[in-house]
């Protein structure tokens, strides 16, 4: 039985990628702070769903503290690490970047100290597509330079880049950085616009529209994007790139590899979605742009494809009636 270290277990994508490794077998252990940024009683619930399994050990802790990380590895010797814990959200950036300092930046120093002093066989670490920040050149490929971000959130996220990069080179340790692009389905973020919108339509309220609904996002259903993560795990980071679209390091075990729907789809399109799946037509409160925000994403995931055969499998259309049928049972209305 394989060991996987999860970062982040009571979280949206933490609680599902643990769930499937626990069905493909592994035992998991998962660590999570339950921070009050959002519900925490949505976070418990997750925690309560995996700790039915027998292989899944919680841990409630924050990655900062001094020697948590170095103790669980330490302890358990996990073979695999998906470093998912994180201050979520570009927004709140803005108002609270001390959160991110502390999370994002020192969080993932300690991670990686542990696994410098304990080496699992692969790190994987979240990033965002957010690091691609002011690129204009669509789809986004990791080959791109990225060196724009609009948001602290997404400078913190491609530090964490640079960051695991080094400890690559230096110390040999496989890494395996992935760029999420907008994720979305049951069990998801209240935080995220799928979840206000459904609340919003259901309240009979309008909901805020940005930059006059003229925006676009590689929307992502929260399946794909957990196939995406379990396929990378055995794909290892070696010294020769797998093809010419490899981000491979040229002097570390180190890649990045985006993982997302490789679709745009437009905003008001996936309302249109929502509307649907609901039997709701949305009041709309046209706004301008926010701060931070950027007006499209996209990703190019044939570097994914190539080194996990993967292929997305839930459209928005589909993916949006779950998410609402999942809101609907879960807050009985």
């Amino acid at each position: 039985m394989q060991t996987a270290l999860i970062t982040g277990s009571a979280g949206f994508i933490g609680y599902h990628l643990a769930a499937r490794l626990l069905a493909a077998g592994w035992r998991v252990i998962g660590l999570d702070c339950l921070s009050t940024y959002y519900d925490v009683t949505l976070k418990q619930r997750r925690h309560a769903m995996l700790a039915q399994t027998p292989g899944f050990t919680p841990v409630i802790g924050r990655l900062e503290d001094p020697g948590r990380l170095m103790g669980l590895f330490e302890e358990h010797k996990p073979d695999a690490v998906i470093h998912l814990a994180a201050q979520a959200g570009v927004r709140h950036s803005i108002d609270a970047p001390r959160d991110y300092l502390e999370a994002n930046l020192i969080g993932s120093f300690e991670l990686l100290e542990a696994a410098r002093a304990h080496p699992p066989k692969h790190l994987l670490m979240a990033s965002t597509s957010s690091a691609y920040g002011a690129n204009t050149e669509m789809p986004f490929e990791e080959r791109q330079q990225t060196d724009h971000q609009m948001s602290f959130y997404a400078a913190t996220k491609k530090a964490n880049e640079s960051m695991a990069h080094s400890y690559a080179h230096l110390y040999a340790l496989p890494v395996t950085m992935f760029r999420f692009f907008t994720v979305y389905g049951p069990w998801g973020r209240p935080d995220m616009a799928l979840f206000k919108f459904t609340k919003a339509m259901l309240a009979g309220l309008p909901i805020d529209v940005y930059n006059h609904g003229r925006m676009s996002r590689d929307f992502t259903y929260i399946d794909d994007l957990v196939t995406g993560i379990t396929g990378l795990i055995a794909a290892v980071p070696g010294a020769e790139p797998v093809s010419d679209q490899d981000s491979l390091s040229p002097v570390a075990p180190f890649r990045v590899v985006n993982i997302g729907a490789s679709k745009p789809t437009p905003l008001m399109n996936y309302i249109a979605a929502l509307e649907t799946a609901l039997g709701i037509e949305a009041q709309k409160n046209m706004l301008e742009m926010q701060a931070g925000d950027v007006p499209a994403t996209w990703a190019d995931t044939s570097l994914l494809s190539t080194l996990t055969g993967y292929q997305p499998q839930v459209g928005v259309a589909e993916g949006v009636a779950r998410f609402a049928a999942w809101y609907r049972d879960y807050y009985r209305i």
